[in-house]
């Protein structure tokens, strides 16, 4: 039988990478982004959250059922993902190669059946492509994120062994960073949380990677002062999104108010303008629109000070 569709455990290995966000979240270039990695920008996606009434994401008040969710990603699997993998792969594939491929083009999108790892498949290479699925393709922003170099690699072992690492029972956020008794190492993704939470007031206890009472306690004190954050302790996409966010606010109001200053300062006063008043003006109104894309840490920063919990 010639295989078609994703398999229940292939869905739930891609859940365990996208995560399962019940609420809207801003992602972290601010695109509101709700279940199993669903934004707007999707044509399958539009349409399937148009049939639930749904036209618009709003973080924080934009909400789906896990049932909701489930149900939207086997519609938008079928409508665009299942038949680019059907339409670029050898006809005798086995149900665990489009189940990692699912994934991995769930993430880099359809033109990824395009690239060499899905060449070298067509050629009969398996080992080749499973091989340079894990080590390539993993880098955003100039940057490697564990996350993402660890997806490729679980997607490559997915497509060459059938490992459906880390299938488990689903829980809302997706991927939840807690400690289990079958943990062996540290977690990348969680010492990253700890740095992050320790740079803004919130106390995780040791940078260790490891996912402690500590930790955990720090994550829900994080998430109770945001507004688009459900508070339950868990390191999932959502939380992981904001909290880098949240560390990438400073420094992007500082180096482009800077900026403006500079470059504007210096075209007035080649113009014989008062350049100060202007690279002031200028300067105002660029810290300003950072200051409105991030206007969910800003109001994070001042439920904060204020003690204050938000109920989401």
């Amino acid at each position: 039988m010639t295989i078609t569709t994703t398999s229940q455990r292939g869905r739930a290995f891609l859940r365990g990478h996208e995560g399962n966000p019940l609420t809207c979240y801003l992602d972290s270039v601010n695109e509101p982004t709700i279940g199993q990695g669903f934004t707007m920008r999707s044509k399958a996606v539009r349409a399937a959250l148009g049939k639930r009434g749904i036209t618009k994401l709003v973080p924080g008040k934009t909400k789906i059922t896990a049932e909701q969710s489930d149900e939207i990603l086997l519609e938008v699997l079928a409508a665009e993902f299942e038949p680019a993998v059907v339409a670029n792969s050898p006809a005798d594939r086995k149900q665990h190669q489009m189940d990692a491929s699912v994934s991995a083009i769930y993430n880099l999108g359809t033109g990824a059946m395009d690239w060499q790892w899905a060449t070298l498949w067509r050629a009969g290479k398996i080992k080749e492509a499973a091989a340079y699925l894990g080590s390539h393709y993993n880098t955003a922003g100039g940057k490697k994120p564990a996350g993402l170099v660890r997806r490729r690699k679980e997607e490559a072992n997915l497509f060459l062994n059938g490992n459906y690492a880390g299938v488990t029972s689903s829980k809302p956020e997706g991927e939840p960073r807690t400690a289990t008794p079958t943990k062996t190492k540290p977690d990348p993704i969680v010492k990253e949380a700890q740095e992050i939470l320790t740079s803004k007031g919130f106390n995780p206890g040791a940078i260790d990677g490891w996912m402690g009472e500590k930790t955990r306690a720090a994550v829900i004190a994080y998430q109770k002062a945001h507004p688009h954050l459900v508070a339950d302790g868990v390191i999932g996409p959502a939380t992981l999104s904001q909290l880098r966010r949240d560390a990438a606010t400073v420094r992007e109001v500082v180096t482009k108010g800077a900026g403006s200053a500079l470059g504007s300062g210096a075209l007035a006063l080649a113009a014989g303008l008062p350049w100060g008043w202007i690279a002031a003006g200028v300067t105002v109104a660029v810290v300003g629109y950072v200051v409105y894309r991030k206007r969910d840490i800003i109001a994070r920063w001042v439920n904060t000070w204020r003690g204050k919990e938000v109920a989401v």
